[in-house]
């Protein structure tokens, strides 16, 4: 059985449309369990009408109050699903008519290669549309321009590669989540940590999911090819500098609670990496080109380093 896990708030404007698409799936063997972090608007009215007509595949419950962040009402979700498969939904998406059957197909795939009991994560690429479903680009990976083959944990301590609606993993990884940590940048950048760390990742190179922008979006997708965004990533320096400290912060909340179950070479990764926000400018360069904890992307690269 698939379990797949939507944390909504606020969503009223495309929360429908999202469900419908899941609903409408290829592969039926799933429960979608929606979790509403006390929305004001009428999410929830519109989530449980959705209960009543399909109350064998969607279940829905509710935080008694706000969790501040979707990364933390996700969680809540992650720590209680212990499935056999397990798949995360934002709210305001629509899921290609295949998405399940081909993520499942790719997983079933990798137990049978690596075993049933490897923690195993698949994600797949995604189509960028706008808020009425016009394409912008057939390919997130493309727009982004990343490397979705450098999965090593030294690549996903200092940059997340996944994008967590398109994610489906499977018991022993789920079993891997033990607590909520006491930092996260976000909750799909914390599962990749613990899938890198210690089970297999694959991505199929097809899209599955019209991945909407809009103005409410919590994560959106910046075309890392731009001159314009190559531009202002140049003049946005505090950001930059914020999001590499939170990335050592979020190593040393991994570190401690996995780090007694690492290898030794990757627990000395990430303790080295994690001690990077007690060091000067000069120790933090020579410590990541030394332990490989570098982005993907020249802009990336140059960003990280001109700014560590």
């Amino acid at each position: 059985m698939i379990s797949i896990l939507l944390a909504s708030y606020n969503g009223e404007k495309y929360i429908a449309q999202q469900i419908e698409s899941v609903i409408n799936q290829t592969y039926g063997d799933f429960i979608l369990y929606i979790n509403d972090d006390c929305s004001t608007d009428k999410t929830y009215e519109i989530i449980k009408d959705f209960e009543a007509k399909y109350p064998e595949k969607i279940k829905v419950t509710r935080n008694e109050k706000n969790s501040g962040n979707a990364k933390y009402n996700f969680m809540k979700m992650m720590l209680k699903h212990k499935d056999d498969y397990i798949m995360l939904c934002d709210q305001d998406d629509v899921w290609l008519e295949s998405k399940v059957e081909i993520t499942y197909n790719k997983i079933r795939q990798m137990e049978n290669k690596y075993g049933i009991h490897t923690p195993i994560l698949v994600h797949t690429d995604l189509k960028i549309v706008d808020e009425h479903l016009a394409t912008i680009s057939e390919s997130l990976i493309s727009t982004v321009n990343s490397d979705y083959s450098k999965t090593k944990l030294k690549n996903e301590i200092v940059q997340n590669t996944l994008t967590g609606c398109t994610a489906m993993y499977n018991r022993r990884l789920a079993d891997l989540i033990k607590a909520e940590p006491s930092f996260m940048v976000m909750h799909d950048w914390w599962i990749m940590l613990i899938a890198s760390a210690f089970g297999k990742i694959d991505y199929v190179d097809k899209a599955t999911i019209l991945y909407r922008q809009h103005r409410e979006n919590v994560v959106g997708v910046r075309n890392m090819r731009s001159l314009k965004f190559v531009f202002k990533f140049s003049r946005n320096s505090k950001a930059i500098k914020q999001a590499l400290e939170d990335s050592y912060r979020q190593a040393r909340t991994f570190y401690n609670i996995y780090g007694n179950s690492l290898q030794l070479k990757d627990r000395k990764l990430v303790k080295q990496y994690a001690e990077l926000i007690d060091k000067n400018k000069f120790c933090r360069i020579l410590t990541v080109l030394s332990i490989g904890t570098v982005k993907n992307g020249f802009v990336r690269i140059l960003g990280q380093l001109i700014y560590l």
